[in-house]
């Protein structure tokens, strides 16, 4: 038995929507797939909140835009008649449900993480019965199940849940088994579950991918398949990199960094659940189903090149803490990253010396995250800077650590483009280098780097 992925860049547009059907129907039965929202859905139904809470009159507005969204879907792919109406019927409920939800946000006045997460659920919610029932009208034996009702128990905590397996694991085993038996294929919307308490609990933005890990190690599958709309993992990001190649291999921690590094491909934590039981993730494409895609194992296998791919993220930021003597003064970083934390703030990472600490943050919380540490009393710093208009970039590769040179022939690479490096970082990860550049030097800074680490042994994807 498999548990399959199938993300929301693969459930956008009638047209994928109706191949993904066409997939499922035969490589589906028997069994698990997890599945996401509706591409643009959950963004939508967060963005309603902030309408509701704002006005009333608007919430209307915001069920009739999802209504719509899936209506315009369900004319394409249900056949008029006795499937259609059904569906039709559990939308209705569904919006129901949701239009209340929205009303006692705007009556309260206040969007808690407990109503922001049963709100920002229903995105799976509609996307599970609208799938299973086209397959259902298309003669195949499809339903759906709620991880709220199968019991995929989170430790409840709200916008950010971790699964707790051992009591998931039962409770999926005794819900699902019987109908994978039966040959069904069987659907179980992702990015939630439930907390011991009843709550409906979120993974975060993007955490459909855990929840099938989730799925995966509890029901003891043999494979994990993430469908996406890409080819698999690349040693660099095609549009900056035309010649960017397949990585048809790679490991849990170099699909992890990968993830950090801005490779959107596996959320960051997918790989927490499978460790233990070194279960294998094959990320395959939907638009060439039968291409090999990249495999994730335990450990990677040698392979002729050490670095696996070079990665990078805009999305961030510098917070630049200054003060004599940090390094050696107790409690400073201490009471800057507990100021952070309490302001729901993310530390990607932390480089410090005795004048300074920088603090490497996104770049939508550098505004939020200087206001805060401004707001300290006593002040543990004499100046703080913000410096943006930067990029991250990594290079990622098992073994990288313990390779003498390879640092070296990062850097010079990049000195010969003349770009100045911002930031360093190399040691805390074994398989992962990275530093800072300014933004427009970041094209010159990857090509340079793919160019050294990446020769014409092989070709790119799509050509021989």
């Amino acid at each position: 038995m498999k548990v399959i992925k199938i993300g929301g860049g693969s459930l956008k547009g009638k047209g994928n929507i109706q191949d993904i059907l066409a997939l499922v129907a035969e490589r589906g039965p028997g069994h698990i797939i997890v599945i996401s929202a509706l591409s643009g859905i959950t963004d939508m139904l967060i963005d309603g909140m902030t309408e509701a809470l704002r006005d009333d009159a608007a919430i209307p507005s915001i069920i009739r835009r999802l209504k719509n969204k899936h209506i315009l879907v369900a004319r394409h792919i249900l056949p008029t008649g006795k499937f259609y109406q059904k569906y039709t019927r559990n939308l209705n409920d569904h919006l129901d449900q949701l239009e209340r939800l929205y009303y006692g946000l705007n009556f309260t006045k206040e969007i808690t993480p407990k109503i922001a997460d049963v709100i920002s659920s229903f995105g799976e919610r509609l996307s599970a019965d609208l799938i299973a029932s086209a397959l259902h009208s298309r003669g195949l034996q499809a339903t759906y199940r709620m991880p709220h009702k199968i019991g995929l128990i989170t430790d409840g905590k709200f916008g950010d849940a971790t699964a707790n397996l051992p009591i998931t694991a039962r409770n999926l085993q005794k819900n699902l088994l019987p109908l994978l038996k039966k040959g069904m294929i069987v659907f179980v919307p992702g990015f939630f579950g439930v907390s011991e308490r009843g709550d409906i609990t979120t993974f975060g933005r993007g955490g459909s991918d855990y929840s099938a890990a989730v799925v995966a190690a509890a029901m003891d599958a043999e494979i994990l398949e993430v469908w996406k709309d890409v080819p698999g993992y690349m040693s660099a990001d095609p549009r900056f990199i035309p010649e960017a190649q397949l990585i048809p291999s790679l490991s849990y921690d170099e699909a992890a960094e990968l993830s950090y590094f801005g490779a959107k491909i596996l959320h960051p934590r997918t790989i927490e659940p499978l460790r233990k039981m070194k279960l294998n993730i094959a990320v395959k494409d939907t638009m060439n189903p039968d291409a090999s895609g990249s495999l994730i194992t335990s450990r990677s296998p040698k392979a002729r090149r050490l670095i696996k791919s070079v990665a990078h993220d805009t999305d961030i930021a510098i917070l630049k803490v200054h003060s004599s003597g940090v390094g050696a003064r107790p409690g400073v970083l201490a009471r800057v990253s507990i100021t952070l934390t309490e302001n729901d703030i993310n530390i990607k990472s932390v480089v410090t010396s005795q004048t300074c600490i920088s603090l490497l943050l996104a770049g939508k919380d550098i505004d939020k995250g200087y206001h805060a540490l401004k707001g300290l009393r006593p002040r543990p710093y004499r100046r703080l800077e913000k410096v943006q208009d930067v990029a991250l970039v990594g290079i990622v590769g098992e073994g990288l650590l313990r390779r003498k040179g390879i640092a070296g022939k990062c850097f010079t690479a990049v000195a010969k483009r003349s770009v100045n490096i911002e930031m360093i970082s190399f040691g805390p990860s074994e398989v992962a280098l990275y530093f800072l550049v300014r933004n427009q030097d970041l094209q010159k800074t990857l090509e340079a780097i793919h160019s050294t680490f990446f020769s014409a042994l092989s070709p790119p994807v799509g050509k021989t």
